[in-house]
């Protein structure tokens, strides 16, 4: 494998701790989805005809819009963003019928997709650079199998790929939520955890080194878990979407998400830390692999959430990737693949 291509360009420096996102909700089937818009910036010192696409970031199981908040703001000087918070999380009412489902996220996502799409302005009508992490990049891929026309390139954060063994950091009690009940069991239990011990908790187990997360950082998240206890669907959300993420493991044929991977034809990138406790790091080659046209970032010393605990190296890696494409309304067509993935560790 080669080395997968950094952009040089230069970026913004990320010398505090920013606050979340302004957002509004945006109109989806079946109800509303509250989605965080980062304004584009272009680069910086300023450049004319500087490219000016779209993104759109979707967040992992228990995450929420805010997990993008420093990417976002480093990748503006391309694209302008939107984060969502999928149905139940963050800032977002729950789905029809509580129903916590990949597919029902998926649905989400693409509805959210066609809104940025159409939204006026310079890049309206092209395909938007999708960007997912853990859950969210599942069902990110699902959804470029599913929406190809709505996806100029794919961008891939530890995604949790199907597995049949469970991960060392999860309780191997989860697997029990696919038994009937057991999930109004979990969701109980969750209701009982301090905000203050869920952050610390999320933590320990996300990041790669947990002594790097700044306090600011740390506080802002307590401030959101208390948020989050005022809902009362929150620690439903959670149980059930893990529910859904484990059943969708099961799914063959097309809804296969390995099987999905292999159809895919938009340049791909695959971003994992070596330090992922959450879903194996060894996955990352076996996706690099399957996908046609991709490439693998390894992150040295980093854990489940690349985004947060390594932005600029994501960052660079991402933008390199919108970079093999045109920027103008020629950016519509399909970029030539090649069969081999290229890989770096950083």
């Amino acid at each position: 494998m080669s080395e997968a291509p950094l952009s040089a360009v230069a970026l913004p420096p990320l010398e505090q701790v920013l606050p979340p996102w302004p957002g509004a909700e945006v109109p989806v089937r079946g109800g509303a989805v509250f989605v965080r818009h980062t304004p584009w910036t272009g680069p910086v010192g300023g450049v004319d005809d500087a490219p000016r696409e779209r993104a759109l970031y979707v967040h992992g199981l228990g995450g929420a819009s805010t997990n993008w908040t420093d990417l976002a703001a480093l990748l503006a000087v391309r694209f302008e963003g939107w984060a969502v918070d999928l149905p139940g999380f963050g800032r977002s009412q729950p789905p029809p019928g509580s129903r916590y489902s990949v597919r029902g996220h998926m649905r989400t996502v693409v509805d959210v997709l066609e809104h940025v799409v159409h939204l006026p302005g310079e890049a309206a009508g092209r395909p938007v650079h999708l960007v997912g992490n853990s859950l969210g990049g599942l069902v990110s891929l699902l959804v470029a199998a599913q929406r190809p026309d709505l996806v100029a390139t794919l961008t891939l954060v530890s995604p949790a790929m199907p597995v049949y063994r469970v991960p060392p950091a999860f309780s191997r009690a989860l697997l029990l939520l696919l038994v009937p009940g057991v999930p109004t069991l979990a969701e109980r239990r969750l209701a009982g955890v301090r905000p203050e011990d869920s952050v610390r908790a999320m933590v320990q187990t996300c990041f790669g080194d947990p002594a790097n997360v700044p306090a600011e950082r740390i506080e802002q998240a307590v401030r959101e878990m208390h948020e989050r206890a005022t809902q009362p669907w929150a620690d439903r959300a959670l149980a059930r979407s893990m529910r859904g993420l484990i059943t969708s493991y099961l799914r063959v044929g097309r809804a296969n998400a390995w099987r999905a991977a292999r159809s895919l034809r938009m340049p791909c990138l695959v971003v994992w830390g070596s330090r992922d406790r959450l879903v194996d790091p060894g996955l990352a080659p076996r996706l690099a692999a399957t996908l046609r046209d991709a490439g693998l970032l390894v992150l040295d010393g980093v854990g489940h959430v690349a985004m947060l605990e390594a932005p600029e190296p994501t960052a660079r890696a991402v933008l390199a990737l919108a970079e093999r494409r045109p920027a103008g309304p020629d950016a519509t067509d399909v970029s030539t693949v090649a069969d081999t993935p290229r890989t770096v560790r950083r």
